[in-house]
């Protein structure tokens, strides 16, 4: 017979070996679920792919250092989580490491030592952070960078300061790496790389403290040799020397290197001269010019100069690679008719302006895309592309060149418009008179009539918006708040959730556009899909006839009903039928002229027969369209991508080039999540509830209790009475 009391040890027992057997089939089988809106916490299904069909071996080395502060230690925790996931639906080619590295130089293990070393082999080094302990405010030294490497490439990202963005950057790095290998495996050639050195230089060189110049040649070499064992031999390299060689001078010259010009030294021991010094990179009529030698003025020393250590020229001529032999996909984008250029061409009177005005859009597409100039009055439209980019043209399209924009989408692809239907004009002799703004017309480019054709109209106005965007002025000007009526705030409830794209956007901000009308019955006729992407709010009216946006002089209708909510961007998608079905082919009007009259004369051209096909119904193809090029100027396309409307553009782009699951990706951590607005009613009854309310359900709580246990005190008694 047992002892007494026993069982309970028999019973504990076995509740402890059933806890201990879960946690044990818990380390193999286990499962977790994200139950963020967005699934920030869980992998894109773009990630799950490009890691799934890895074919060469890829690891990330990861540098973080341990036990940082709040909010770097979240950083960490995420990124170890984020691998991991990784590493779960990766195939046998993924691998990662993290490595124990600590930034401190003092009492530190020999393994933390050898991790450093090799940390800074990657260029990955320390950064400061600050961290606030027992209400102090210190510094520290921490590692928090990794390095991707893929097959024998090598990719950095040398600090990691938050988790927003990770997954994406991550993912596309692994892209672009995978990309890198498939464009050098079947490139045709070699890339030149061709050091300028002019021999004179050496003469003056121990003058200007350049010491190491003689033996730049063997540096440059040495490094092309390195960058050939990751780059497959596809590197060639070059020594010029413009000082003797003439032909080697017309070329420094041509890419407009450094040259230095230098008086007689010396008493005349050192001849009065002139040298070239840089680097030029090569390949098929891409190339790239790398200074070398930079000069630097500094006040009372007078002019210094550097020469480009060896490990940055490294990196320069690694990272040009990538440029020279277009690993990223093709995008069209309209340089011509006085469109936004996002490289403007030399001499074009509105290339400063374009600079300012996408220079951010530009470098954001540069990371996934090789922007390639479209000039219609030159040239059809490559069909290399999938999307053609048109923002802002202001002249007038021939019917040749309407016809080669609709042959494209009848090819398939995509179009992004941002039409302006007004442009500003300011009259002649009165540039910068005080109180003289410009004159706004109405803009006809002829791409009207084709959009109109597609089933989209665009109305001759501009929409104002209460809920605008408000400029705060300044004291002399009385203080307070402007509303810039013509930039109205789009509200996440005018914001469509389709396409996919679009359901992590909560917000937009736009600017001097203009409504959007589709046409219903002609939509449905040709079997296309219109979807609105955003609209203003129902506080919204239109500015017609005689436009003026001066803000002082924009008032609101004074009746409700004058007001509604207009649409302002569509996406029109399916097989579209051609603006020139049943139409001769438009005439090349830049051809007539190409041929002089001498030449028409010795070549009869009357015995050439020739005919251009019309493809009158399309394959499925995508229109975007916004009446407003502002949408892709750098007031309203931040420098790193986060904000809401380059999150917005950038997933417009993606989803047009068939790359939405990108889109998706890159969106889904989208930080901006406006709370909705309520009724002053609403807000008064939520702070009375959270006051007077959340004490008073506490007490009838209590209450609830203190009688609960009085009815179980008199039922025990009623027991014992009996």
């Amino acid at each position: 017979m047992a002892p007494r009391g026993a069982g309970k040890y028999v019973k504990f027992a076995t509740y402890a070996i059933v806890v201990i057997l879960i946690n044990a089939a818990g380390m193999t089988l286990f499962f977790r679920a994200d139950l963020t809106k967005g699934k920030i916490y869980s992998l894109s299904e773009a990630s799950r792919a490009v890691v799934s069909t890895l074919s060469e071996p890829l690891t990330i080395k990861v540098f973080f250092t341990k036990n940082l502060p709040a909010p770097y230690n979240t950083t960490e925790r995420y990124l170890r989580d984020l691998l991991k996931e990784y590493a779960d639906h990766g195939n046998r080619y993924f691998n990662y490491r993290l490595y124990d590295v600590s930034a401190e130089e003092g009492d530190i293990s020999e393994e933390a030592k050898e991790n450093q070393a090799l940390a800074r082999n990657y260029a990955i080094f320390p950064v400061q952070i600050q961290a606030v302990e027992k209400d102090e405010i210190r510094f520290q030294r921490a590692y928090m960078g990794l390095v991707l490497i893929h097959g024998d490439l090598i990719e950095r990202i040398p600090t990691l300061t938050g988790t927003d963005g990770l997954e994406y950057v991550l993912t596309t790095t692994m892209q672009k790496l995978n990309n890198k290998i498939s464009a050098l495996l079947r490139l045709e050639g070699k890339i030149g790389v061709r050091l300028f050195l002019s021999s004179s230089l050496e003469k003056v060189a121990p003058y200007m403290r350049l010491d190491d110049l003689p033996q730049l040649p063997e540096t440059v070499e040495g490094i092309v040799k390195r960058l050939n064992e990751k780059h497959y031999g596809k590197l060639h390299f070059e020594s010029l020397d413009p000082s003797k060689d003439t032909k080697a001078a017309a070329m420094a010259g041509r890419y407009n290197l450094m040259n230095l010009n230098w008086p007689s030294l010396e008493g005349g021991r050192i001849e009065a001269g002139e040298g070239s010094i840089g680097l030029v990179m090569e390949h098929g009529e891409n190339a790239v010019v790398i200074p070398l030698l930079r000069a630097i003025r500094l006040p009372l020393v007078g002019t210094q100069y550097e020469l480009a250590d060896a490990q940055r020229v490294e990196e320069v001529i690694s990272g040009n690679v990538e440029s020279l032999i277009d690993i990223h996909e093709d995008i069209g984008f309209l340089s011509s008719h006085g469109a936004v250029q996002l490289y403007p061409s030399a001499g074009d009177p509105r290339s400063g302006q374009a600079r300012e005005e996408a220079r951010n859009l530009r470098n954001l597409l540069s990371m996934n895309y090789t922007i390639k100039p479209v000039n219609l009055k030159e040239s059809p439209i490559a069909d290399s592309f999938q999307c053609l980019v048109m923002g802002g043209p202001r002249e007038r399209f021939t019917d040749y060149e309407l016809f080669q924009i609709d042959q494209f989408l009848m090819r398939g692809k995509s179009l992004a418009i941002f039409l302006d239907r007004f442009h500003e004009v300011m009259p002649p002799g009165q540039a910068g008179a005080p109180g003289m703004g410009p004159r706004i017309v109405p803009l006809e480019t002829g791409l009207e009539r084709l959009i109109a054709h597609y089933g989209i109209r665009i109305r001759k106005s501009y929409v104002m918006d209460e809920n605008c965007y408000k400029q705060r002025l300044p004291a002399h000007l009385g203080g307070g708040e402007q509303a810039i009526h013509f930039a109205p705030l789009i509200k996440s409830e005018f914001i469509s959730r389709h396409p996919a794209f679009m359901k992590n956007i909560r917000g937009l901000i736009v600017f001097k556009t203009s409504p959007l009308e589709a046409d219903q019955k002609r939509i449905e006729a040709m079997g296309l899909k219109v979807h609105r992407l955003f609209s203003s709010s129902d506080r919204s009216w239109e500015m017609a006839g005689h436009i003026d946006l001066n803000p002082m002089m924009i008032q609101p209708p004074s009746s409700r009903d004058a007001m509604k909510s207009y649409d302002l961007a569509y996406v029109v998608e399916g097989s579209f039928e051609s603006y020139f079905a049943g139409k001769p082919v438009p005439e090349n009007p830049a051809a007539e002229g190409e041929i002089g009259d001498d030449e028409r004369h010795e070549a009869d051209l009357s015995k050439i027969e020739g005919r251009a096909e019309v493809l009158s119904r399309g394959r499925p193809g995508k229109i975007v369209l916004i009446a407003s090029s502002e949408m892709i100027k750098d007031n309203l396309v931040d420098e790193g991508g986060r904000a809401p409307n380059s999150m917005f553009m950038l997933n417009l782009i993606d989803y047009l080039n068939g790359r939405e699951e990108i889109a998706l990706m890159r969106s889904k951590e989208q930080r901006f999540n406006p709370l909705m607005e309520t009724g002053g009613g609403t807000r008064t009854f939520v702070k009375a509830f959270n006051i007077a309310g959340l004490p008073a359900l506490v007490i009838l709580f209590g209450l609830g209790v203190w009688l609960r246990r009085i009815s179980r005190k008199r039922k025990i008694r009623m027991m014992f009475a009996k």
